[in-house]
């Protein structure tokens, strides 16, 4: 089975199929050399691959990209290397992942930014402060009224600290600089009301929520997983935006192993083991993360060989 937006009429689509964020994006990983320093022509094989397989666009410099143990240079690298080759798969959208705790230091990173031909920008709340709803507003919309591409919100408290609550978020949805949002806050009454609202694309962010999201009205999801076994969530994501729950089960269901082994241990370790398997990188990741169990790479690579199979049978 292959579908591919270009080939549905827009009438066959639900309304959050139709906005710039929809779709299934790719959290890429950062690939490294042994040594420790970025691996550029692997990183630039990865994206064409998963743009060959129908991705909506990709993600770079996120968590799963172990930003936060990149310097300025190499996030910029990493972007340049990505937005490269984007282009060369003829204009693959990218969003581009920001974080930080500083404000004005994360305005001003903004500022480096423009020009660059971005689809997005990934925003989460500053991580280890903690700030109030009113302190996490100013913060969103300060950086929105400087970011050079639309915020997409990145809610993700278990990484930051931070809560953003239904009336904060449907707040900031009023910004005309922020456009979707990243779901990984684990509050489902959140997500609906977020939907209900219609002013954001939602996103699910968590990998195991994406069918639920998606088939309640989301634009889309921003998964990490998708990096293997990219065809078959691309085509369950389109089967859902479509609206057929019950073929997109079908491709769904066998993918819950998968789906949990890959978070089994820290993201994007268990990520990095199988693409090492598969030859498409090395395992290599930067302190602190460490590589995955013995154990679980075991586990990662029966599952993803059974699911090969499977794929190829249907």
């Amino acid at each position: 089975m292959s579908i591919h937006p270009a080939s549905m009429a827009l009438s066959q689509l639900t309304p959050s199929a139709q906005g710039p964020f929809s779709g299934l994006w790719v959290a890429l990983v950062t690939p490294f050399k042994p040594n420790g320093e970025i691996d550029h022509a692997a990183l630039h094989r990865l994206a064409l691959r998963l743009a060959a397989e129908g991705v909506r666009g990709l993600v770079a410099c996120g968590s799963t990209g172990e930003a936060a143990a990149l310097d300025a240079a190499e996030q910029r690298a990493v972007l340049s290397t990505v937005l490269d080759a984007a282009q060369h798969a003829g204009g693959l959208p990218v969003i581009a992942g920001v974080g930080g705790h500083h404000l004005g230091e994360v305005r001003a990173w903004l500022r480096t930014l423009s020009g660059l031909p971005l689809a997005g920008v990934l925003l989460p709340a500053p991580h280890y402060i903690r700030p109030s709803q009113a302190g996490a507003i100013n913060w969103f919309t300060t950086l929105a009224d400087a970011s050079p591409a639309p915020l997409v919100l990145y809610d993700i408290p278990y990484r930051t600290g931070t809560t953003l609550t239904r009336d904060t978020l449907l707040t900031l949805a009023a910004h005309p600089n922020i456009a979707a949002i990243k779901d990984c806050g684990g509050d489902t009454g959140k997500t609906l009301a977020l939907i209900a609202d219609g002013r954001l694309q939602v996103l699910a962010g968590e990998d195991l929520n994406l069918f639920a999201t998606v088939a309640q009205g989301g634009a889309g999801a921003i998964a990490a997983t998708a990096h293997l076994h990219t065809r078959r969530l691309v085509d369950i994501v389109e089967l859902l935006l479509r609206g057929d729950l019950v073929a997109a089960q079908v491709l769904w269901l066998p993918l819950l192993p998968y789906l949990e082994a890959a978070f089994a241990e820290p993201n994007p370790a268990p990520l990095k083991a199988l693409l090492a398997h598969r030859g498409e990188m090395g395992e290599t990741l930067r302190p602190p993360m460490h590589p995955v169990s013995a154990a679980l790479r075991d586990r990662l690579i029966a599952i993803h060989q059974t699911l090969g199979e499977s794929a190829a049978t249907r």
